[in-house]
């Protein structure tokens, strides 16, 4: 469909004042596609004399042929303006402003059009002040990646596109818009959304594009830890975890986000890498069958390794659980000052870890599976033996033992105690290698 529009289109040649302009008749946008609220509120702010436009991944993802969920309006409407129109809106953020407008179930963020900046920026060149309003061009210019840079119109329906977005997108390439050291400078969060949107749509990032992200990585550490964050939350959440950890690694990201777990990694730690690489996919087929997902979990198996390595260390002079207990405090300390972790995660976390040792030793086993977070830490244990790490049989055992009824429960108990964690272990290595997970269901993430 775009190969066919561009061959009727591309004789015109594009300018930043003169958008290319592709009608209703050769584009397969279509607004039973689109959010009503969407197009209320398009709507209503075309009726009160005001410019409003979708933009920026809802329009990507309709060209594509996609299903987006969630919709963006662009409009000369000012903030204020806007709130005036909506009972249901809300103004929010102080260096870019947007607003949130409630429509039923729905919310939509709509954003005054931006203009171009001369002052409100650090030394560094990151912007301290967004609010410069300009026009539907200058808009364009000011968004982040060319395929996020189209604009359709309620007006005979059509899409306006001021940067080549149309061509990228045939191309499948991520290519940001003007100078991408100025822009990454600007706000190095660009970098994490170059990575993420190539992972999530599939595209190459343009050379010019890639190449300055790994000289400008280090500029991430002048973005606040809660802004990081959330940031993490979009990059492992949203279904495309293990391309996005992928590109992360590859574009030297990572070790900006998480440098104890990339320390590590480059230290050479085969289980560390596959317990991550699990975790990541099966976190992308939760999202992809609408399951939850907890940044909890995210979090333990990508901090797991640093604390496991720390810990071999600090047990050479104190008992293995006090040892662990100090790595765990250690990373946790040193992760903090680079992306924050509300107490929400970071509690259920460290229980998570607390309870490993206690899953492969089966002690307890009966109060163990009442624990509130027994779930959790369960799908963490069989991702660790998923990963190679050799437990002994325990993500099996506790998977029967959830599965059998009180009698057997209590033989399996007896066994436990009676056998003891080296004689398990000495006999399965007599037996021959057992099959992992072959009755064992895959995590659920508590």
């Amino acid at each position: 469909m775009l190969k066919r529009l561009l061959d009727k289109l591309r004789p015109r040649t594009q300018r930043t004042d003169q958008p290319l302009v592709i009608p209703r008749d050769q584009h397969n946008v279509s607004r039973r596609d689109i959010s009503q609220a969407a197009l209320r509120i398009m709507k209503r702010l075309e009726d009160a004399g005001f410019q409003a436009f979708l933009v920026g991944g809802g329009v990507r993802d309709l060209l594509l042929g996609g299903h987006p969920k969630d919709f963006d309006v662009a409009t000369d409407a000012r903030p204020e303006q806007i709130k005036r129109l909506f009972r249901g809106a809300r103004i929010i953020g102080r260096r870019f402003q947007i607003v949130h407008v409630r429509m039923g179930r729905e919310i939509i963020e709509v954003t005054t059009f931006r203009g171009h900046h001369d002052q409100s920026r650090s030394e560094e060149g990151m912007l301290l002040r967004d609010n410069v309003y300009g026009t539907l061009e200058t808009d364009a210019v000011r968004r982040d990646f060319t395929v996020n840079a189209l604009y359709y119109t309620l007006n005979e329906f059509a899409i306006h596109d001021y940067t080549g977005g149309l061509e990228d997108l045939e191309n499948r390439t991520l290519r940001i818009i003007g100078d991408p050291e100025t822009r990454y400078k600007e706000d190095p969060v660009r970098m994490l959304r170059a990575v993420r949107f190539a992972a999530k749509l599939g595209f190459q990032i343009a050379p010019d594009t890639a190449n300055p992200i790994y000289e400008l990585g280090e500029m991430l550490h002048n973005v606040p830890p809660a802004r990081l964050f959330e940031e993490v939350l979009k990059l492992f959440m949203a279904g495309s975890a293990t391309a996005t950890f992928n590109l992360l690694r590859e574009y030297q990201l990572l070790g900006h986000l998480f440098p104890a777990t990339e320390a590590a990694l480059e230290a050479g730690n085969p289980l560390g890498l596959a317990l991550i690489e699990e975790t990541m996919a099966n976190t992308d087929k939760r999202v992809r069958a609408d399951k939850p997902v907890t940044p909890a979990f995210i979090y333990a198996a990508l901090l797991w390794v640093p604390v496991v390595a720390r810990s071999d260390q600090l047990v050479k002079d104190m008992p293995p659980q006090a040892a662990f207990q100090q790595a765990a405090t250690e990373v946790i300390g040193h992760q903090l000052g680079h992306t924050a972790i509300p107490k929400r995660f970071l509690i259920p976390m460290r229980e998570m870890w607390d309870m490993q040792h206690r899953l492969v030793q089966r002690r307890q086993p009966q109060r163990l599976v009442e624990h509130p977070r027994f779930r959790a830490a369960y799908d963490f244990l069989l991702l660790r033996e998923a990963g190679g790490e050799k437990l002994d049989g325990a993500g099996s055992w506790w998977t029967r033992f959830q599965d059998v009824d009180e009698d057997t429960r209590q033989t399996m108990i007896s066994d436990a105690r009676r056998q003891g964690p080296k004689t398990r272990s000495r006999r399965r290595k007599r037996s021959g290698p057992k099959a992992q997970g072959d009755n064992t269901p895959s995590p659920t993430q508590g």
